[in-house]
């Protein structure tokens, strides 16, 4: 018995690495556990941002609970078992945000066309990794721009979450106001306010899993004031102010249900090309794909940086590997109807607790199998609490603004742009596209043109064509008459 259990461990041992790396089974365990209680907000998260994307569907919000624990579980486990990298992998913040306002509410697409960019996203960058060309794309872009990309979603994201807990409104002569006449009324405030400092004060603690205890906490609140006095949801038109947002919380059936996967093939492949044009989509997907795929180096980084697992130029092993499974994540992340998957940064925190191995990773996929029978239970988190992680993960990514080297105003002028466009503009696209072409006109301003990279020529003249495909359309359609 000893020796077969020795031979068992053996075999995970030398598959994994696990001692060549400097960690033990028991330590991959618990970091894959603790990644997935990091992480695990977005089976709350992913489903509210996209019900905003669902109206005219039979989607629902459990279905969506359900897809996204599915794609994050398989993916996950393929990061482990095919690139052996301490690397889970789920819905990405910032892109289910940009299917829900920027595809779906304001570029009107059906939640099925959206998913069908997220997939045409996910195999263009494919084709980047599997060519090589993902490190000419990636130099084309400046990186403090990048950086500023990825600020610029936090303040979205921040943004988003700030709007689904009433707590900023459009306010009566002003375009947006604090609450009700500029303070905050009613339960539903409380429960955000109570969840959002509960995330601060044990992330400040550097307690593991803040965010969903955070939501947890003040999602436990909205049911005991929910119980001693309902309060109904807010009405589109204005009436019942102080009810619920999006969810009511309280458990409608039973805590454990049949799985609904009907998000599952909800896809759309070739629908926004006639609806929106073929310039305007690509414009879109390579939006998409600077979202996804500079994130997902960063984050490759900085968890192999973390874990001590880069080599002498910097790079984690089976580098090509990585990027290949996340890339098919997006691929996956369409196909199953729950927005772009992606390697998510939270996967630090199973690092900090001793994980180096794709062990770890197919620990935290096997966790999110677990969870997919509660998702009923996603249905009763009221928006007011989970919209606490939205704020609070936009503060996570703001915190990258330190990179920013705002002295020099050929960049710091773009990367402004680019970081004040996305909450303003309410949409990812047109902050990118700003700050694009604004790090064109600086830098030809300082007489460097000849140091912008020419895919970066092809991008901005693409933008401008965006800003501009109003004008242009009815200029040929006068043509055409």
């Amino acid at each position: 018995m000893e020796t077969t259990k020795h031979t068992k461990w053996s075999s995970l041992d030398a598959f994994f690495r696990i001692t060549e790396r400097g960690s033990t089974v028991g330590r991959e365990v618990r970091g894959g556990i603790v990644t997935f209680f990091a992480m695990a907000y977005i089976l709350v998260l992913n489903p509210i941002i996209l019900s905003n994307a669902t109206k005219g569907t039979e989607l629902s919000i459990p279905a969506i609970a359900a897809g996204t624990a599915l794609i994050a579980a398989v993916m996950s486990i393929a990061m482990g078992v095919f690139a052996n990298y301490p690397l889970a992998v789920a819905a990405g913040m910032g892109l289910n945000a940009m299917v829900a306002f920027t595809l779906v509410l304001g570029s009107n697409l059906t939640f099925q066309e959206a998913m069908g960019l997220i997939f045409w996203e996910g195999v263009l960058i494919t084709v980047l990794v599997l060519t090589g060309f993902r490190e000419a794309v990636f130099n084309a872009v400046p990186t403090q721009l990048k950086v500023a990309i990825s600020v610029g979603i936090g303040l979205f994201i921040a943004l988003i979450g700030l709007v689904n807990a009433g707590i900023i409104r459009k306010g009566v002569g002003t375009p947006v106001e604090l609450g009700i006449g500029g303070s905050l009324a009613g339960w539903p405030a409380l429960v955000f306010v109570f969840g959002l400092f509960v995330t601060i004060f044990l992330y400040v603690r550097q307690v593991k899993g803040a965010i969903l205890i955070g939501i947890l906490s003040s999602t436990a609140l909205g049911f005991i004031i929910e119980a001693i006095h309902p309060l109904g949801v807010q009405l589109p038109d204005g009436t019942n102010p102080t009810g619920w947002g999006l969810t009511e919380p309280h458990l409608k059936d039973s805590v454990l249900s049949f799985p609904d996967f009907s998000t599952l093939g909800a896809i759309d492949f070739f629908g926004a090309f006639s609806k929106l044009g073929v310039v305007a989509v690509i414009l879109l997907i390579f939006t998409l794909m600077l979202a996804d795929f500079f994130d997902t180096m960063g984050t490759m980084v900085a968890i192999g940086k973390e874990g001590d697992l880069l080599d002498e130029n910097g790079n984690p092993p089976h580098t090509q590997r990585i990027l290949l499974v996340d890339s098919l994540s997006a691929v996956a992340g369409g196909l199953g109807g729950v927005s772009s998957n992606t390697s998510y940064v939270e996967s630090a925190t199973g690092v900090g607790e001793g994980a180096r191995t794709g062990l770890a990773s197919i620990v935290t996929g096997a966790l999110f199998i677990v969870a997919i029978p509660f998702a009923p239970v996603v249905a009763m988190i009221p928006s007011e609490a989970a919209s606490t992680a939205l704020v609070f993960v936009g503060f996570l990514m703001m915190m990258q603004v330190a990179e920013i080297d705002w002295k020099d105003a050929a960049i710091a002028i773009p990367a402004f742009l680019t970081i004040a466009f996305m909450p303003f503009a309410y949409s990812i696209t047109v902050g990118i596209g700003a700050g694009f072409i604004a790090y064109i006109v600086t830098t030809v301003a300082r007489g460097r043109a000849a140091k912008i990279h020419p895919l970066m020529w092809l991008i901005g003249l693409l933008f401008v064509v965006f800003f501009m495909m109003k004008p242009i359309e009815t200029l040929l359609l006068g043509i055409s008459a």
